[in-house]
């Protein structure tokens, strides 16, 4: 089994660091060292040492992983990385200007970027096929790939996508039947309905599917055609397997949910097969089909979705598995996530299902975020904690104002500062005044800065347009 994660992005000259360490390290005799060495393999030299690497990253050798590091190499891209508004003298420098206006690439996307993408639409639209299938020119593209249809399936543009990926990435308004028309003309000329990328070597690849769906980080709109393209994608025999649109829309993105993509992809066989080309290409890097569904499963339980998990239990997904264990999770079953929370009626279907009960920890959860009283002698207090320390996170951006007092009872610390920002931030993103306010009373920090953009709760209020919060946060901060 491995033991961790590959480092982003993978670097082979570290791996080899890492593989001379180890030697070093079972030569000194380091109990650590020693420890891995017998769990994957006995070290002598730095072919073994480099065996044992490989097998604690999932890897049955070092040439497979090496091998995994080419593929890495290969598909990675860095499209929000594209440097905008540099000179734009030349005709190829406005083409790539256009493509980087018009297209969603996770970096700093908002709507003002398609506005200036059409002040270069006119110049640009018919320069080669990229702007075409971006600027929805359905004659301009057929007659380009009547000329040369490999151009269907050629990497190019700022980004080295396939016209597909900019496509299904595009978000400037066309009419509404052009993008289909294109894509129909695409993939009867080859294109490759599994095309996509490695977003700065993520091993979750970024698909034509994924395009077409949207979401995901910074809750980006999906394309004009979004079940439409999707169907005509999957019908094509893109894998419905799509890691990172499940992601996207899912733990990737803030409610409101719905479940059109999930019925679309089970439609199309989510959950079956073998994860297609994606998941061949990056081997233990990437979920199974299973995995997937169970991680669907865990994450429903935790936000409510009723709808979501009856879909995957229809499956006969078992509720005790954990998928692949995502850390926001913190290993929890979806039982206890669902049960500690209060969405009592998935609870009682995941009991239904199979679920085994409550251990003492979870019970204990479940009072405090019930508010009380929580009894616990130390011990399984300091459990408890060590177990979940993201506990008041999540019930600050739930609003439950009521399990704060009782966690901080606990041993809990509501200053607590992850990835996600403070306690205190997600009360003020999702505009929970009581809750910014018992936790202030309990002496929480208004003046944390998160790890991500260096902003307060305040700031986190005011970006979210929660007026009466920030204006609150304001007056204790003087």
């Amino acid at each position: 089994m491995p033991t961790r994660n590959l480092p982003n992005p993978p670097s082979l000259d570290h791996l080899r660091k890492q593989a001379k360490t180890l030697l070093k390290q079972v030569r000194a005799k380091d109990p650590e060292a020693l420890a891995l060495a017998a769990e994957f393999h006995p070290v002598t030299n730095l072919a073994e040492a480099q065996l044992v690497i490989a097998r604690s990253y999932g890897f049955a050798s070092w040439p497979r992983l090496t091998h995994h590091l080419e593929v890495v190499a290969q598909y990675s891209r860095s499209p929000h990385r594209q440097p905008l508004g540099g000179p734009l003298d030349t005709p190829g420098r406005r083409v790539d200007e256009f493509l980087r206006l018009a297209t969603l690439h996770y970096g700093q996307d908002d709507a003002a970027r398609q506005t200036a993408a059409r002040t270069l639409l006119d110049e640009v639209a018919l320069s080669n096929i990229y702007t075409q299938v971006v600027a929805g020119q359905v004659e301009a593209v057929r007659e380009t790939l009547a000329t040369d249809p490999t151009l269907a399936r050629r990497e190019g543009g700022p980004f080295r996508w396939e016209p597909l990926l900019y496509l299904s990435y595009s978000r400037l308004e066309v009419p509404d039947e052009a993008p289909l028309e294109i894509a129909k003309l695409l993939l009867a000329h080859g294109a490759d309905p599994n095309a996509g990328y490695l977003w700065e070597g993520l091993p979750s690849p970024f698909t034509a599917l994924t395009g077409a769906f949207g979401r995901g980080e910074g809750d980006q709109p999906p394309h004009q055609n979004r079940l439409e393209l999707a169907r005509l994608l999957l019908a094509a025999g893109a894998d419905p397997n799509d890691s990172q649109t499940m992601y996207n829309c899912g733990p990737g993105c803030p409610p409101p949910y719905d479940d059109d993509h999930l019925e679309l992809l089970l439609e199309f066989g989510l959950g079956q097969g073998d994860g297609g080309p994606w998941h061949e290409r990056m081997t233990t890097e990437h979920p199974t089909p299973r995995q997937l569904l169970e991680d669907e499963l865990v994450f429903a339980s935790s936000e409510g979705l009723l709808h979501r998990v009856e879909l995957m239990l229809a499956q006969g997904i078992d509720p005790e598995r954990r998928g692949t264990e995502h850390p926001v999770f913190c290993g929890h079953r979806a039982y206890e996530l669902a049960a500690v929370i209060g969405h009592t009626e998935i609870a009682e279907l995941l009991r239904a299902a199979g679920a085994a009960p409550l251990d003492e920890l979870h019970e204990l959860y479940a009072a405090a975020m019930r508010g009380g009283p929580v009894e616990a002698a130390p011990e399984l207090a300091a459990r408890a904690v060590q177990r979940n320390p993201y506990l008041p996170v999540r019930a600050a951006e739930l609003g439950r104002t009521e399990a704060l007092e009782p966690l901080r009872d606990l041993g809990y610390d509501l200053d607590l500062l992850t990835v996600l920002g403070s306690p205190l931030h997600r009360a003020a993103l999702s505009g929970h005044l009581d809750t910014v306010k018992k936790l202030i009373e309990l002496g929480a920090d208004p003046t944390l800065r998160d790890q991500q953009y260096n902003s307060t709760p305040q700031g986190w209020a005011e970006h979210s347009h929660q007026q009466e919060v920030a204006d609150y946060l304001a007056s204790v901060t003087g």
